[in-house]
């Protein structure tokens, strides 16, 4: 046999019992079970709190493309976050200007004018005039990583000084760039760095006498999360979440948050080369520079094995003003509707360029910037918490009609409108509506004090079997990240997967904040320059989205009825794993009577994670008291588990 022969034959022969080992997990489901959403557990990324540049998007230097402006912070200006050098006694000015930019995206460049420049004796080796970066709180390095640097420049033909530099001005890494000429031209760099440092800078300095514009400074890391430019242990703790989906970009910047309709999220600009992307305002008070745009956000979903849920606003402005905790309603801004074939072009180009082919218009872009095969997008959300008044629904059903008109393969998710619950008139208007065109999904919202989640757990259990119109629970979470609070989360998540053919998906929010920089509080996970911090609700969510299944047994698990004692038992057919979750929130230790008469060929041990502490305990940078801890359980078909005091446990039980 040739060897190209043999290679094809043992790699069909591997391919064949892959499947057969995948196949012989399956299980099938026994009687008694109740058909449930396997995708109930996603996460919600919205650029809050400085999530996303100086977070999870991996860039190091802030205001790199000087395009911040004092829309976004009275203090700030297209210079903001760098400063003058003039080493060595050295002189000239600096300025940022917008005649001949780089592109009409990004209009601002910085100018650099050396008059003088002085001697390397008189400050400690250094000499030249020019600008420095202090990154975002700090540049962080760590010592042998690799940081890819670039640039664009134009001016005079002289060497360009460019170093990273820490305390007492001591080089961590540097090189010299020699500017070519006048046009705009590239410039890249691979630097090593020679130790760790917690705040380093970037200095780029003018070597001779004359002038160099700089624009589109970057620097990033090499070791990035699978190579696609996302801050590696904050992309880890996503994946280890094992979210079904991931919706982005918002939560409130999907319409302007209360700015108005100008500050619109339009995922268009966000595509293609850094220096085509218009950044814009965040409604939360600071710049988006969209380094994480629509296709790092879809990159994303498919480095975490999740469906992409990208949301688009439907001609309606948020009816808050100011954003934040402070939002106050105001009236609603609607366009005219001869504006509206632009917003429902939106809709039908996104799907496009998610999932057109090649020879698409846009399927060609998405192709161009280095993903020729489709993103294979199943969901479109459409509004987020808009008031349910005539005119969104006017402009909503405009645009729904003609998405479902020509993709109607794709699943629409609407909005139940601003604080989802019973009795308020928006969310009443808003299932009347949905039921009304049905909609497939409807989003509901809503942020409450622990006792809420104690106390209506039976939330989901009356909602009618015979509506077209499933449930989203998009945004929620109890208002404080205490033990006590991840556990009534629990209990209410138990809650929901009892309710799962009803409630189809849910995502806690916000997922992340960063240290001083909150715009809300509490979230899933903070983190600094150097280190991030797991919460209690963390963990439980981490729960719910590794015990993900298609079949709810309500029969399997007895504890006491107890608003504070809760259970949930679910079967993944598709890997023959059975999860047993119990929930203590009391202060005694409790039984849980555990039945797996009805599943057969049981392993005779299985693993048993707990999450527990004290009720009032909580993680934070200093210390994290709450972690899970996983043993072994022996395994019987009737049995009895002790539930700890103020704990979480979950059974993992393989069938054999």
């Amino acid at each position: 046999m040739k060897k190209n022969n043999l290679i094809r034959t043992i790699a069909a022969l591997t391919l064949f019992s892959g499947a057969l080992c995948a196949q012989a997990q399956k299980v099938k489901a026994p009687s008694g079970g109740k058909k449930i959403s396997n995708e109930l557990i996603g996460i919600f990324f919205e650029d809050i709190s400085s999530s996303a540049d100086g977070g999870l998007y991996a860039e190091l230097i802030q205001n790199g493309g000087f395009e911040y402006s004092q829309v976004e912070r009275n203090d700030w200006s297209s210079g903001s976050f760098w400063s003058m050098l003039r080493p060595g006694h050295s002189a000239g000015l600096i300025e940022t200007r917008t005649d001949s930019p780089l592109t009409e995206q990004t209009p601002h460049y910085m100018r650099v004018y050396a008059e003088k420049v002085g001697h390397y004796s008189d400050f400690d080796g250094w000499t030249g005039v020019g600008i420095e970066n202090t990154g975002y709180d700090g540049i962080p390095l760590k010592a042998g990583a690799k940081y890819d640097f670039s640039l664009f420049m134009r001016g005079g033909a002289m060497k360009i000084r460019v170093a990273l530099v820490g305390e007492k001005r001591k080089v961590i890494a540097e090189t010299e760039l020699q500017n070519e000429g006048k046009n705009w031209k590239k410039y890249s760099y691979t630097f090593t760095a020679a130790e760790d440092c917690a705040n380093a800078r970037l200095y780029l300095l003018l070597l001779d006498k004359g002038t160099v514009d700089f624009d589109m400074v970057s620097l990033m890391p090499q070791d990035t999360y699978k190579g696609h430019g996302l801050r590696k242990d904050l992309a880890q703790a996503l994946e280890d979440l094992k979210p079904k989906f991931v919706r982005f970009p918002g939560g409130c910047i999907v319409h302007g948050g209360g700015d108005g309709f100008w500050d619109t999220y339009r995922w268009k600009k966000t595509i293609g080369p850094m220096e085509q992307r218009t950044g814009l305002k965040n409604c939360w008070g600071y710049h988006q520079s969209f380094g994480l745009g629509y296709y790092e956000y879809f990159q994303l979903c498919e480095d975490l094995g999740a469906q992409p849920l990208p949301i688009l606003p439907v001609g309606v402005s948020c009816q808050g003003v100011n954003g934040g905790w402070g939002m106050k309603e105001q009236a609603q801004t609607a366009l005219p509707m001869s504006e509206m074939d632009e917003w429902v072009d939106e809709a039908l180009d996104l799907i496009e360029w998610a999932n057109g082919d090649v020879t698409t218009t846009w399927g060609k872009k998405r192709a161009e910037q280095g993903h020729p095969a489709p993103f294979n997008l199943k969901y479109l959300g459409l509004g987020n918490e808009e008031k349910i008044t005539p005119e969104f629904e006017e402009r909503f059903k405009y645009i729904y009609d003609r998405v479902r008109a020509k993709h109607p393969e794709i699943v629409i998710v609407g909005t139940a409108g601003p604080g989802s619950h019973h009795g308020n008139p928006d969310y009443e208007n808003g299932w009347r509506f949905a039921q009304q065109i049905d909609l497939p999904i409807i989003d509901e919202h809503y942020y409450e004090p622990r006792d809420y989640f104690y106390n209506n757990q039976h939330n989901y259990d009356n909602y009618p079997r015979d509506r077209k119109t499933k449930v989203y629970l998009g945004e929620y979470a109890s208002k404080d990240k205490k033990l006590t609070d991840a556990l009534a989360e629990a209990l209410y998540l138990m809650g929901i997967e009892r309710n799962a053919d009803v409630v189809v998906m849910t995502s806690y929010a916000p997922l992340f904040a960063k240290k001083n920089h909150l715009s809300w509080n509490p979230d899933l996970i903070y983190f600094d320059n150097h280190d991030l911090f797991l919460t209690c609700s963390y963990y439980v969510q981490q729960f719910f989205g590794l015990s993900s299944g298609d079949y709810y047994y309500g029969d399997v698990i007895k504890v006491d009825d107890d608003k504070f004692l809760g259970q949930s038992c679910v079967l993944n057919t598709e890997t023959g794993e059975l999860y047993l979750k119990m929930c203590n929130a009391t202060a005694d230790t409790k039984q849980a009577a555990v039945n797996l008469s009805k599943f057969k060929k049981l392993p005779k041990t299985a693993e048993i994670t707990v999450l527990k502490g004290q009720p009032m305990d909580e993680n934070n940078f200093e210390q994290q008291p709450i972690k899970p801890q996983t043993s072994s359980l022996d395994i019987q078909k009737k049995m009895t588990i002790d539930m700890e005091p103020y704990s979480f446990s979950m059974v993992r039980i393989k069938l054999q």
